[in-house]
């Protein structure tokens, strides 16, 4: 699935939103869709099933530009297009530029396409973005789940350069694809009155690097500090830091640690972010994302335009 250019910025995203419903019902098809909230994510994700849409309609930058601006939740920027019939799932992130990335993906969002599909669990999803394959299951007294990314730690490809270790702008990093791609930097390396710009520098520079476009949502990156009391950890995510731990970085941080050499220590009970703390461990083919939860805002009907066929 490739992007359409959309036809608007940011701002004018919103402001195309329809005066009243019943106006746009009479301009072109709805389709229903679901609003949840992971508890750890920045902001809610927006599940299309697509089986669900309408005969003829696709989700190209076009479409989810209009889909967008037809809610009332300003800050929905994940969108999660779940078929429950071959439990396919793919992540679109809305950037703020108003375009769309369509390369990454978001643990949490996975997470979303379950809850709103109301499945209980065991269910094995498979993110086409990302090639990963993950397993929910509920766990047992508690309403979360655990998310097992079905890879061992130190699968091929996992060091996307072949390096536990790489320096960029004199920095040493490492460099990992798991889940996502992200960087990961011993805090120690940063100035504390200037983190966030050399974040987004190291950012900019492992982009090129991989093959990103400097304005993609990829790679993460995350700062982290080891202490007395355990880890620490602080992420970037689109549009500023993250409240927590985005799920994949979690997944990533925890597969870094497992893998001998990196600059991140191996990962041992709860990783401590700004916000409370993130669950992970690794196995000789897995990692595991403990304690997540995720719960259903609403749905919504919202127009979907169809396209001509032959």
């Amino acid at each position: 699935m490739r992007p359409e250019p959309p036809p608007c910025g940011p701002s004018s995203r919103r402001a195309e939103a329809p005066t009243t419903a019943g106006a746009r019902r009479a301009e072109a098809p709805t389709t229903r869709v679901t609003v949840v909230r992971a508890h750890d994510a920045p902001g809610p994700t927006l599940v299309v099933r697509v089986d669900r849409l309408p005969a003829g309609a696709l989700a190209l930058g076009g479409e989810l530009t209009r889909a967008l601006a037809a809610t009332p939740h300003p800050r929905l920027n994940k969108i999660a297009l779940f078929d429950p019939r071959t439990l396919h799932y793919r992540f679109v992130q809305a950037l703020p530029d108003g375009s769309f990335d369509f390369r990454a993906g978001c643990g949490h969002s996975l997470l979303a396409c379950v809850v709103a599909d109301g499945r209980p669990g065991p269910v094995t999803v498979r993110a086409v973005t990302t090639g990963d394959t993950v397993l929910c299951e509920r766990e047992p007294h508690h309403d979360a789940y655990t998310l097992s990314f079905l890879k061992a730690p130190d699968a091929p490809g996992t060091l996307p350069t072949g390096r536990p270790v790489d320096v960029l702008l004199g920095v040493p990093v490492s460099l990992v694809r798991y889940g996502n791609p992200y960087v990961f930097v011993d805090a120690r390396q940063l100035d504390p009155g200037a983190m966030e710009r050399q974040l987004l520098a190291l950012r900019a520079e492992a982009a090129h690097r991989l093959g990103h476009a400097p304005a993609s949502a990829l790679p993460k990156i995350a700062a982290f500090a080891q202490g007395p009391d355990g880890l620490s950890v602080r992420a970037l995510t689109v549009g500023g830091w993250h409240p927590r731990l985005a799920l994949t970085g979690a997944a990533a941080l925890a597969a870094a640690g497992a893998i001998g050499g990196t600059v991140v220590p191996a990962v041992r009970g709860p990783v401590r972010t700004p916000t409370g703390t993130v669950t992970v461990s690794a196995a000789h083919d897995r990692v595991r994302v403990h304690h997540k939860r995720a719960e259903v805002l609403e749905s919504l009907e919202l127009p979907w335009r169809v396209h001509a066929t032959a």
